[in-house]
């Protein structure tokens, strides 16, 4: 019998892992199947341009796979048990179908976090997701056609935050744009950088508040902290992320935030037959700290998570990827950025480049991300590696 592998979800991470693994493992022994909402790959590095209006390319999930020999399953996971090695599905068709596998990648990413403030879930829009992305494009289109315009304020200024404004801003100079931001904005740039941001958001018409704390929001405004309640049309959440909670319901061991803790090759503390890498992985870094969620650390566990699994199914060495984290590539709006490097400890250091040319490396690398993940098997050796005893394996790691 075939080695079942399932990839679940089709994003940064697991469409490089389904991609590889197919390239590097024996057809004659493993089936490698993805399952994804979607029919196409999402670029998340993008959904706050996607929400400001403009387009995205999206490629087709049988195109990346075409010709590796990955089945592609577009369905909804709602239930994963690795007890049982199943994971359970819902698709246009039904719901609670099973689809069982013996060794399973976990990359469903994450979502926006409420942080447990009142009104989010029912009145905030978000960039976490393409759906979600595409409610805020048609509220911002909607808000474009009124006389005089609107108010959109974003609350939150970690990266995802500071691009959103400024895209927002940029490409919708009609609407009034304002950033809440917890402490000073910027914070964790050096002094530097932080003087970019501010005059970007100031070239930008974009109003900053600093230390300001929202604990509600509301259909047309915000309660802040202090008392205050801000007035706007569109309020964008960006003030944290989490992981769903299908992989603590399984059973599966979980930090707070929902990622599954692994260990140094990815695997799961808890199941050694699942894997997690992207958002989805609580994995520590080689300077002692948990990678953050981030575009860089999916590519960093994703190709460590292929590297495990190929190697232990086929009884070869464990090849270890080094997880670092090196900086933040900050897009604000087409035309400026600021590239932030970080020393070992994730201290900004002095130096930033700023303006055009970290706008042209941002826009690089996310070309690069998108190629890359478009094109999984591109640059791999084209032996196929068969299993060490792929019949005995197999029938070990269902039993």
């Amino acid at each position: 019998m075939k080695h079942r592998i399932v990839v679940l979800g089709a994003g940064y991470a697991g469409a490089y892992v389904a991609g590889t693994s197919a390239r590097r493992l024996s057809p004659a022994d493993t089936e490698i199947t993805v399952v994804n909402a979607e029919p196409d790959f999402v670029q998340r590095l993008r959904l706050h341009q996607f929400a400001a209006g403009q387009e995205i390319e999206a490629p087709q999930l049988t195109d990346v796979f075409a010709g590796t020999g990955v089945r592609v399953r577009l369905a909804r996971v709602t239930a994963v048990d690795p007890e049982r090695q199943v994971v359970t599905l819902a698709d246009a068709d039904s719901s609670g179908r099973e689809l069982g596998y013996d060794t399973l990648l976990y990359a469903l990413g994450s979502h926006a976090s409420h942080g447990g403030v009142p009104g989010v879930a029912e009145h905030a829009f978000d960039v976490a997701g393409r759906p979600s992305a595409l409610r805020l494009r048609e509220r911002l289109d909607s808000l474009a056609g009124r006389d005089g315009g609107g108010s959109v304020l974003v609350v939150g200024d970690g990266l995802t935050g500071i691009e959103t404004a400024t895209e927002i801003a940029e490409s919708r100079p009609g609407l009034s744009v304002a950033l809440v931001a917890r402490g000073e904005l910027g914070a964790a740039l050096s002094a530097g950088a932080r003087g970019h941001l501010r005059r970007a958001c100031d070239r930008l018409g974009i109003t900053v508040l600093e230390h300001t704390s929202v604990e509600a929001v509301e259909a047309t405004r915000v309660l802040c902290a202090d008392g205050t309640a801000l007035a706007c049309d569109a309020t964008v959440w960006t003030a944290g992320f989490a992981a769903g909670p299908i992989a603590a319901a399984g059973g599966l061991a979980v930090t707070e935030d929902g990622r599954i803790v692994v260990d140094r090759t990815m695997r799961s503390l808890s199941h050694p037959n699942v894997y997690a890498a992207g958002d989805s992985a609580y994995a520590i870094g080689d300077n002692g700290r948990p990678l953050p969620m981030s575009c860089a650390s999916a590519g960093f566990t994703a190709l460590q998570a292929t590297n495990a699994i190929v190697a232990r199914l086929t009884g070869a060495k464990i090849a270890n990827t080094k997880l670092e984290y090196y900086g933040n590539h900050i897009s604000l709006g087409r035309r400026d950025g600021i590239l932030q490097m970080v020393d070992h400890e994730a201290r900004a250091k002095p130096k930033f480049v700023g303006g055009r040319k970290a706008a042209r490396i941002k826009a690089g690398i996310v070309r690069m991300s998108l190629w890359t993940t478009s094109h999984p098997t591109f640059g791999l050796p084209k032996r196929k590696h068969r299993l060490a005893a792929a019949p005995a394996l197999s029938a070990a790691a269902r039993g």
